[in-house]
């Protein structure tokens, strides 16, 4: 007896998390031109790496809204590409740190406080829009990690801003941009771990459906 198999539909994501990821979508991009703008004007460089993370968020959130609806094979890569970003990102913000320190350049504490400060709501507002989002899928993780790390480094570079005050130097600037970058980092290869697994648990039950499925053909 010949019978139909097919793979199951994929998991439907979590209601409202598409709402959520375009709220969080809209608030990084405004972030991103305002952070962008504050840090050319003040020379930090955990501004600027602020900045350029509110950037690859936004387009981390543009990749998950495409792949939303896809198998979890497909969300699974997209987390992937997400993770390695992240650690690019962590990459970069280390070299322009390490740049910064030989250049001896000092930023201007002020800005970097206020921008900081407007920053933390908008990333703490965010962090909240997608908490109840962090268990889901990898590609789900990601983007709660991502909005987490934006908090701590919004407060983290408040708190550059204070030393930098303080000091006169730009060495707290430094040491968050490095900070920053280290938790980039981290939570890429999290994620890039947690997206491995989910696309090899995927390919295996596809893989166990076309066998389920080859074999009722068979009789």
């Amino acid at each position: 007896m010949a019978c139909s198999c097919s793979a199951p539909e994929p998991k439907a994501p979590a209601p409202g998390f598409r709402r959520a990821l375009w709220l969080a979508l809209w608030v990084n991009l405004a972030m991103f031109f305002v952070e962008g703008l504050a840090s050319l004007q003040s020379g930090s460089v955990s501004l600027m790496a602020d900045a350029i993370d509110f950037f690859g968020d936004s387009a981390n959130y543009i990749l998950s809204l495409t792949v939303l609806s896809m198998g979890m094979v497909w969300r699974g890569r997209a987390a992937l590409a997400k993770g390695v970003t992240m650690v690019v990102f962590g990459l970069v913000v280390w070299g322009r740190a390490i740049w910064v320190a030989h250049s001896g350049l000092t930023p201007e504490p002020l800005t970097m406080g206020a921008v900081g400060a407007l920053a933390l709501l908008a990333n703490v507002a965010v962090a909240l829009l997608l908490f109840r989002f962090r268990s889901g899928d990898s590609d789900m993780r990601s983007v709660w990690l991502c909005s987490r790390n934006d908090a701590i480094g919004n407060v983290a570079v408040m708190a550059a801003a204070l030393g930098v005050f303080g000091t006169g130097t730009a060495w707290p600037d430094l040491v968050v941009a490095g900070i920053m970058g280290t938790l980039a980092i981290t939570a890429g290869i999290s994620v890039a771990r947690h997206a491995r697994s989910d696309i090899a648990t995927a390919r295996a039950s596809h893989g166990k459906l076309a066998t389920a499925g080859a074999g009722h053909q068979g009789r």
